[in-house]
């Protein structure tokens, strides 16, 4: 039996689906839950941050992770993987090949942003590589009739980014850092601005108006907010 997600830091976002904001660098992870499987998506900036959302989802469901979607191949999203031992890890073609090849970037771009040599060094020495690579759409099922999809909606915040569907009342789209409700979305020289706009639009005609859009930093938005920063990552890049 669920124990409540508040108490933990979690913010329910639906039956089984819910999501919490990490201190520091404001990632979020969100957690999928079916009769069979657990789907978390991304896994923290750091080992110690991965073992506790291991550690929480345990207590609040009683079971493991059983499957891990990786929203992009940044530091804060995908450091804390290793603390899953067993999981099935997930992320758009290509991302295997960067995180094999870039763990030196990784804890560069990590020691850059303020976190400690010691959780840099461990994170990224037992970093995992993606598993399954997902080149269009690919739909797990998490039994008890859920099946959520996984979609290559991008590049545009990076060049790898995979978003995730979840069905229900309402429905949630998982977005990661190609929506930022925190700030202004950030492109950093892995971003490909020209694409950004249209993974934005396939978010949109994923979720639906009446979506529930959970962006990587900051607040769960709609799809007015969604459309308007399209909008905007549009005039900034100098596209229509």
């Amino acid at each position: 039996m669920d124990v409540s997600w508040e108490e933990f830091g979690w913010e329910r976002l639906g039956d089984g689906t819910g999501r919490r904001r990490l201190p520091v660098w404001d990632a979020t992870v969100s957690l999928v839950a079916g009769a069979d499987g657990v789907l978390l998506h991304d896994t923290g900036a750091t080992l110690r941050e991965g073992v506790e959302l291991r550690t929480q989802v345990q207590a609040m469901l009683g079971r493991r992770v059983t499957h891990i979607a990786l929203s992009h191949p940044h530091f804060d999203h995908v450091l804390g993987t290793a603390a899953f031992a067993g999981a099935e890890v997930y992320g758009a073609v290509g991302t295997a090949g960067l995180l094999r090849h870039g763990a030196g970037e990784l804890r560069e771009d990590a020691l850059r942003h303020g976190m400690s040599e010691d959780d840099a060094v461990t994170a990224t020495d037992a970093l995992v590589v993606p598993h399954h690579q997902v080149s269009g759409e690919l739909t797990l099922d998490l039994g008890g009739g859920l099946q959520v999809l996984l979609a290559n909606v991008g590049p545009g915040h990076s060049g790898h980014d995979l978003a995730v569907l979840v069905p229900g009342s309402p429905v949630v789209v998982l977005c990661g850092d190609l929506v930022e409700e925190s700030g202004e979305p950030q492109a950093g020289p892995d971003a490909v601005p020209s694409h950004w706009p249209a993974a934005l639009d396939r978010l949109l005609e994923l979720g639906g108006e009446d979506a529930l859009y959970v962006p990587g930093h900051g607040a769960v938005v709609d799809a007015a907010f969604v459309r308007a920063q399209r909008d905007a990552l549009a005039r900034r890049f100098g596209m229509s």
